[in-house]
């Protein structure tokens, strides 16, 4: 049988991640980066390249370090918890190299096509159109499949104000923003909360004259820092949380989640605080923020009204508030240039997807769109879930369901979007991390029976249970499972604690447990267990 050769547009982390799998399966994957580094997002570059995805030269990412981490590639113990974007891109960058992926990776290849090839009908075969960026020379072949693995933070959002063709300072997008030197003594108007807002306000007020955080609607800010000084996302992230969320009342889960996050800072007060609840939006994380508010270098105002010669003017606002420069931090738009539309439509930031991945309308399953979602979790697991299931379907050996099956699919997941999300095109795309990482793990059996472990080992139970949900647990089993996943588990916290306190050695999870603290937890379980769905893995595929 011919070794199946299969296209990967990008060498960012689901770039790869998917070479890695495609290998695994043994198919031959052949890697288009445009750019003549990997990394995607995550490696700085000074440039404002169109098409490109771009960090702040101060980025830092907003999951920690065990949440963001490949299934089968734990963080360094020195790692900090939450990385840098220079630390993230050589964490990449080390993946590449322990896989050997590079070799498969055409550098300074930009696709500018992707269409059916003339026997797609009887093979599913899709023609890909490359330019060399550098001679400008384009070439064209084969492959048996396409993996897409651009993201979606390369192409700004430009909303519109009235009077910008006034305005006599500077208009930019965060796309473009790299280092905040050229807004010294500045006043700088930042429109949107979220994350990328978030970092734009607090970086630029450091060395601003004054910074006004423009926002529509408001928004929940949730920190890095959580309970005892650990990562919020270590501490929320697990399934007994989940359970609790799912078995308890929405409004109540909400009600408590707002009264805790105010205790630290009073949304109301500083003038964030939405009409929306805490979990019906994606989360904005920012532990500087209330500080820069309190102390004056940040003022909250609401959208802008409209733009004059010297400024702009706020909602609920006469007065004019002159500035030099406006940073719109108002997302991106969904967009793949290089697909034929016959193969997929995006409209408003819809996309019709199947898990987010497959065009259902197609005969066969040779495109899948990676990366193309927006998780409230660390998104490299769920990129990765996405590449391994996809290397299973091209190698044959899962199909996929009816498109009636998939139409519905897809249906009912943008009608519970509709309902828990307020209306914004970022939440079109929106998905919880542990319950998509079950749905695509279960499909291909990687999800670990809790139930059978609970008997068999209970220690790595509760610590799955009770601990973060880490991405190792999808390797105890099915394919491609990996002898050091048990270990990884169980010595999370050793990982985390590790940069802060050098000389830490960790005990085992149930080692401060007596008798009656385990049988009273376990009664407890079982009664989680009986009301809880989800927790026991299907056997059928």
């Amino acid at each position: 049988m011919t070794t199946k050769r299969i296209a990967v547009i990008g060498a960012g982390p689901t770039g790869i991640c998917s070479i890695k799998c495609l290998l695994e399966e043994g198919m031959e994957p052949v890697c288009f980066e445009r750019t003549n580094h990997i990394g995607g997002l995550w490696r700085y570059h000074d440039e404002d390249i169109e098409g490109l995805a771009s960090v702040m030269k101060t980025t830092v990412i907003n999951s920690s370090k065990e949440m963001t981490a490949i299934s089968d590639f734990p963080p360094p113990e020195d790692a900090p918890n939450y990385m840098h974007n220079k630390q993230i891109y050589n964490l990449l960058k080390t993946y590449a190299e322990t896989f050997d992926i590079e070799k498969y990776v055409h550098f300074h290849k930009e696709v500018v096509e992707v269409d059916m090839a003339e026997n797609y009908e009887e093979t599913g075969r899709l023609v890909v159109v490359v330019r060399d960026t550098e001679t400008q020379e384009t070439s064209k072949d084969i492959y048996d499949g396409v993996m897409v693995c651009i993201g979606h933070h390369v192409y700004p959002n430009i909303p519109t104000f009235p009077g910008t063709e006034k305005f006599k300072g500077k208009i930019m997008h965060t796309h473009s923003l790299k280092k905040i030197d050229e807004f010294e003594d500045q006043v700088v108007v930042v429109v949107g909360v979220g994350n990328s807002g978030m970092d734009a306000a607090v970086e630029i007020s450091t060395v601003a004259k004054q910074v006004y955080l423009s926002s529509r609607k408001g928004t929940w800010v949730l920190p890095r820092v959580g309970p005892k000084g650990f990562p919020l996302d270590v501490t929320l992230t697990n399934r007994f949380t989940k359970i609790l969320m799912r078995i308890l009342p929405y409004f109540l889960v909400c009600w408590f989640s707002e009264k805790v996050l105010n205790y630290t800072f009073d949304h109301e007060i500083y003038s964030l605080k939405p009409k929306h609840r805490i979990w019906s939006q994606h989360p904005t994380v920012s532990d500087t923020l209330p500080l820069k508010i309190l102390t004056g270098r940040v003022l909250v105002r609401k959208n802008i009204r409209k733009f004059v010669e010297n400024g702009v003017i706020f909602e609920g606002e006469d007065d004019v508030t002159e500035c030099d420069s406006v940073i719109l931090a108002t997302g991106y738009r969904i967009h793949f240039p290089f697909l034929n539309d016959k193969l997929a439509t995006i409209k408003n930031n819809e996309v019709h997807l199947y898990k987010y991945i497959y065009p259902p309308h197609l005969k066969h399953p040779t495109l899948a769109i990676v990366g193309l979602i927006q998780s409230v979790g660390g998104g490299f697991p769920i990129g990765e879930a996405q590449c391994r299931w996809i290397s299973l379907v091209f190698k044959e050996k899962m199909k996929l369901p009816s498109r009636e099956e998939m139409e519905a699919d897809i249906k009912s997941k943008r009608e519970f979007n509709e309902k828990r999300y307020v209306k914004s095109e970022r939440h079109t795309i929106q998905v919880d991390y542990i319950d998509y990482l079950d749905e695509i793990y279960t499909m291909i059996g990687a999800k670990p029976n809790l139930f059978k472990m609970f008997f068999t080992d209970p220690v790595l139970f509760f610590t799955l249970f009770f601990g973060p949900s880490l991405p190792y647990q999808y390797r105890l089993q099915g394919p491609h499972a990996w002898p050091g996943a048990r270990k990884a588990i169980l010595e999370w916290k050793r990982r985390v604690i590790k940069p802060l306190k050098k000389d830490y050695n960790s005990q085992p999870y149930l080692a401060k447990l007596n008798v009656l603290k385990y049988v009273f937890i376990m009664l407890i379980i079982c009664v989680i267990l009986f009301l809880g769905s989800g927790l026991v893995a299907k056997t059928e595929i």
